[in-house]
This record gives C-alpha cells, structure tokens and sequence, in this order.
C-alpha cells in the first residue's frame, strides 16, 4: 500500500498540468508544482488562501456567486472552451487557461479538484492565423490595385504575388495543423480528466469507508467484520495499482524505455501457466477452453507476450457474463504464432472499433465497466515492438475476438 501511495504522490508531484484542490469554503488546500509555476507563487504562500487569489480583477467580485453556484450543483465540467478563460499570476499579469473540475465528498465536506491547462502557446497560434489571415487580405487588395494601375506589369507582379500568396496560405496550413494537434492533445487530456475522475474516486472512495469503519470493530467476535473491510481495501487498492501501472507501461513506451529482450521459451507451457494464473479472475461457473496447435518452443520477448495475453484474456473475462467460455486458440510455425482470444461478452460497436486502440478510449456501453482505456493502447505498442500486429471481430451484444500475431525471432 506504501508503493502504491508512493505512486500517487509521484502521479501528483510530477504531472506536467496544474491540479488545485480546495475545500467546501473555497480555500486553497493542496497544489502541485507545475500550478505553483504556473502562478509563480510557492506552495506556503498559496495554500490556505481563497481560490479568488488566482481570479483576475474584472471577475474576482463576483466569482464567489459561481463558486456557490458549482457547489449547489456540481458536476464535472470543461471551463474555456468557445471563451476566454484567464487566472492571475502571483506579479499581477493575466493567463489564459482551461479548466477542468471535478468533485468528491469526503467527511460531509465537498471538495473540488481543478485540473489547470496553460494554452498560452495555442492564443499565440491563433493570433498568429488572424495576422496570417489579414496579411492574405491585404496582399489580395495589392494584387487588385497593381491590375488596374500597372497593366503593363500585371504579369511579372502577378507571378510575384502569386508566390508570397502561396507562401502565406502555405504557413496558414501548417498553422492549422499545429493547431489540430493541439486540439487532439487537449482531446486527451480532457479524457484522462474524466477518467481519473471516475477510476480513482470509487476506490479511494471504498479505501476511507472502510478505514473508517474498521475503527469501529474491536472486539474478537467482530473479526469476521474487519477482515471484511481489510479485503475491500486490498481489491480497492489492487485497482489503483492497475491503473496506475497503466500509466507507468504508457510513460515508458513514450519515453522510448522498452526494450524487447528475446528469448526461447516454451509457448505451450506459458499459455497453460497464464490461464492457471488467471482462473482466480474468473466469474460464476467461466472458464477456459484452451487449444494449442504447432511446436511448443518460440523465440520472442517473453515478458511482452505475456502482458499482451494477459490484457486480452482479462478483458474477455470482464467483458462476457458467468457461464460463458472464452476460447484461446494458439497456432504456431516456424515463421510466426497467431493467438486467438474469443468471447461471447457485450462486444463492441462498429462505430467504436476505428477508435478501439486510441489512449483514453472506452467504448460507448463499457463507460460502466472498470479501465484506463490504455490496455488495448499499451497491446499495440508492444506488438509493434516484437513485430506483430493485432485485428478484432466484434458485433456489438454477441461477443468479441481479439487475434494477434507475431514474429519467431529465431533466425535472427
């Protein structure tokens, strides 16, 4: 439990955008780094302060009214977006930003999380597409007058002209496209903030309930109810750490820390290990209907295959009902082995099948169910890296089947 808390502080300390939380009477009480410099303020000088410290002048007066008005009514919500939104910094200066909030109750006290984005950079890029834009409107009305006042240079001035404009609407595409990408990042990030939002405070939530009820419990008779709570805590704190090794599997690939280390092993005896593993997971009366077909022995990442495996096969066991099968099928040769992963659980949309392998993404009927939406993302990644790929059939309401395939590195 240490390391996981250890995680979360370093999830906290280390996030590249500011998260400010405060109380139900609006005050400042935790912040991290990157808010404290994006404010220029230190933690000392803005913790215990009212949030309206990081207002500007022209909506500090009355932001208490909308304050109240989000604690009458919370929800989840994205600020900024179709609006300038702008905070204070500490020397006086304004900056523009968007807001994400969320909320939680703990001890009949509310507090609100606000997940802080400083899109400097993007106001910068849209004012340079309005500069753009003029200067195409002013080199348009040259091209007229130079028409109608040098008709015996319309052609050189033309062809001149012509070239500037090209050069012009050519920097205005590239603006664009910096711009789409920023639009993209800011996608995701707003679907990690709803997801953390949601992942992390049922199991938090489950973590202080029964931390504090286990108080309660003191006697020898009473046991059976504290191991109760203790069991909770662990299949809550489980869930944290899933998640958070998500992010960790994610972070390295980013930073380009994975590296395949290839070995021969028994592929047979890995899948039949995996499954055994696995047979805790399974719901009321599921269970394994393995098919092996092709030598045993292969030569890849070992490690790698195993996650790969293990993020399907725990899928196809939270997907599907109890009483369900779920089919691995395994065919190996000397070139390659392709895994098959079937079941017959809520599958997937077709709509939400060209999305499937984005970071973040969840299909439109698993909102419900626990997930990152990095697994399938992170599946990919490391298929990529031991030469594989990965196809799926689905129909939404009979079921799923994830196959893979990847390379016998045994020549190489």
């Amino acid at each position: 439990m240490a390391a996981d808390i250890t995680h979360l502080h370093s999830l906290f300390e280390n996030a590249t955008e500011g998260i400010i939380l405060t109380n139900g009477k609006g005050q400042i009480i935790l912040v991290n780094p990157a808010a404290c410099r994006m404010f220029d303020y230190r933690p000392e000088e803005i913790t215990g302060q009212p949030i309206e410290i990081l207002i500007p002048d022209s909506v500090r007066s009355h932001h208490h009214e909308l304050r109240d008005g989000f604690y009458h009514k919370p929800s989840n919500r994205v600020m900024g977006h179709g609006r300038d939104l702008y905070g204070r910094k500490k020397g006086g200066t304004d900056l523009p930003v968007e807001v994400s909030l969320s909320y939680y109750h703990q001890q009949e006290e509310m507090f609100v999380i606000a997940f802080i984005v400083n899109i400097t950079r993007r106001k910068e890029i849209e004012q340079n597409m309005v500069r753009q834009q003029k200067e195409l409107e002013l080199i348009s009305n040259e091209i007229r007058i130079l028409n109608a006042e040098l008709e015996a240079k319309v052609e050189e001035r033309t062809l001149i002209l012509k070239e500037a404009l090209q050069r012009l609407e050519q920097s205005q595409v590239e603006l664009n496209e910096a711009l789409d990408k920023e639009r993209q990042l800011n996608e995701i990030k707003s679907r990690f903030v709803s997801m953390a939002s949601h992942e992390f405070r049922t199991p938090l939530s489950t973590v202080l309930s029964s931390a504090s009820l286990l108080g309660k419990y003191t006697t020898t008779d009473e046991q059976d109810k504290r191991t109760k709570h203790i069991e909770r805590i662990k299949s809550s704190v489980k869930q944290l750490n899933d998640i958070l090794e998500d992010f960790l599997s994610l972070g390295k690939l980013d930073e380009g820390k994975v590296h395949t280390q290839l070995t021969k092993f028994d592929l047979r005896h890995s899948l039949e290990e995996l499954t055994e593993e696995l047979k805790p997971l399974l719901k009321d009366q599921q269970f394994f209907d393995l098919q092996y077909q092709g030598p045993d022995h292969f030569c890849s990442d070992e490690k790698l295959v195993k996650n790969i495996l293990t993020n399907l096969i725990t899928n196809a066991i939270k997907f599907s009902g109890e009483k369900e099968g779920i089919r691995i099928e395994a065919i190996t040769d000397e070139l390659q082995a392709t895994v098959r992963v079937t079941d017959k659980g809520i599958g997937i949309a077709q709509e939400d099948l060209e999305h499937l392998f984005s970071s973040f993404f969840r299909g439109a009927n698993a909102v419900n169910i626990q997930g990152t939406g990095l697994g399938l993302h992170i599946v990919r990644r490391y298929l990529d890296l031991i030469g594989g790929d990965i196809t799926v059939d689905s129909k939404l309401g009979e079921g799923s089947c994830f196959s893979i395939t990847f390379l016998n590195h045994k020549s190489t």
